[in-house]
């Protein structure tokens, strides 16, 4: 036996939530297609959560249109339809052994006991969890226990995987091992998963496209690359990658390419469209360079205000006529002491015009 998985898109068409007077979702469209791993992401209270729910069906919108696997479930109840979801909590039963807990959807829908009992040990073998099935939750490490409720979503072959901050309850370590496990088993299953986060980190990590959502639209959608290297406003760079906002001009520009002054230094950026003049520039922190001490550097002046060590990298606060600027410098070995006067240059990768 085999599970039979039939990964399916999902369609949201101009749809919006209120609960009263409150707009938790505003005339949101989007479609993820089948086998894709798409990431829901934004701030507390941005929709991200409602929207997964409302796939779900434990959410109706007040209008607008759901599709699943190009049927219409807009409001179809959650018991029809053909999805599982991974709780933020596991929701696993104490009482219940691990096989037990993986086998109980497929007992309550009627199958038998011995198959379902079947299906939940090829479940648990498909995340590394043969042999655990007479075990406990309690007796289980985090890791483990998500991954039985991971299991447990498997089984019951759903078109759509939905998953809710699944690994929020995990230390650091420990979140980046098992998000490269659902990952792996996402891709070598051609799931079609819908992945809820507020950790930026974690989405880009897992993601073939990202949702970022705020104030109960789409702010912005793409996949890990295009969000983080071509932000489309200062939200998305600021909340993608803590991007510095710094006020710029462009001067002139050709058929791709726009000439941009900031302060005392010129670029080259891509002109994403902007006319001449005013901008706003997102400069990621590792793309601002410092130097002290070296007269043959003509940059930006500037002084170092606060130096963080973090091992592998270190983190410089920076004050200059730009505004105060959050740099990210791998040159452990030449760490500037705090109180230092540097000038600022900027690498050739990682800026970006935006929006204002």
């Amino acid at each position: 036996m085999s599970l039979h998985l039939k990964p399916g898109s999902v369609v949201f068409e101009n749809v919006t939530k209120k609960y009263g007077a409150v707009t938790a979702i505003n005339d949101v469209s989007f479609t993820i297609e089948p086998g894709n791993l798409v990431t829901l992401l934004g701030p507390s209270g941005c929709g991200k959560t409602t929207t997964l729910r409302m796939i779900a069906g434990l959410e109706h919108p007040t209008s607008g249109r759901i599709l699943i696997g190009g049927k219409d479930v807009t409001n179809l109840p959650a018991t029809d339809r053909d999805v599982s979801m991974v709780f933020q909590s596991y929701a696993l039963f104490p009482h219940m052994t691990v096989g037990e807990n993986v086998a109980y959807g497929l007992s309550v829908s009627g199958l038998s006991k011995k198959e379902a009992a079947e299906r939940a040990k090829e479940g648990l073998s498909l995340v590394g969890l043969e042999g655990y099935e007479t075990r406990l939750p309690s007796e289980l490490s985090g890791g483990q226990q998500q991954r039985v409720a991971v299991a447990r979503a498997l089984v019951l072959e759903p078109e759509v995987l939905l998953l809710d901050e699944p690994l929020s309850n995990l230390d650091a370590k420990l979140r980046r091992k098992v998000r490269e496990e659902i990952r792996d088993l996402q891709q070598k299953l051609g799931l079609t998963a819908v992945y809820v986060t507020h950790d930026q980190e974690e989405a880009l990590a897992v993601s073939d496209r990202i949702i970022v959502m705020n104030r109960s639209v789409i702010a912005q959608e793409g996949t890990p690359r295009e969000l983080y290297e071509t932000p489309a406003s200062s939200f998305i760079a600021d909340f993608i990658g803590d991007a510095n906002l710094v006020e710029g001009e462009i001067l002139d520009q050709d058929d791709t390419n726009a000439n941009v002054r900031i302060d005392t230094l010129q670029c080259k950026l891509p002109h994403r469209g902007f006319s001449n003049g005013p901008t706003k520039v997102a400069i990621r922190p590792d793309s601002i360079l410092l130097e002290q001490n070296n007269p043959e550097i003509n940059g930006i002046k500037g002084n170092v205000t606060h130096a963080s060590y973090l091992g592998n990298q270190i983190h410089y606060s920076v004050d200059s006529s730009l505004g105060e600027l959050f740099v990210v410098d791998y040159r452990i070995d030449n760490a500037i002491a705090a109180g230092s006067d540097i000038s600022i240059t900027f690498a050739t990768k990682g800026m970006s015009l935006i929006a204002s």
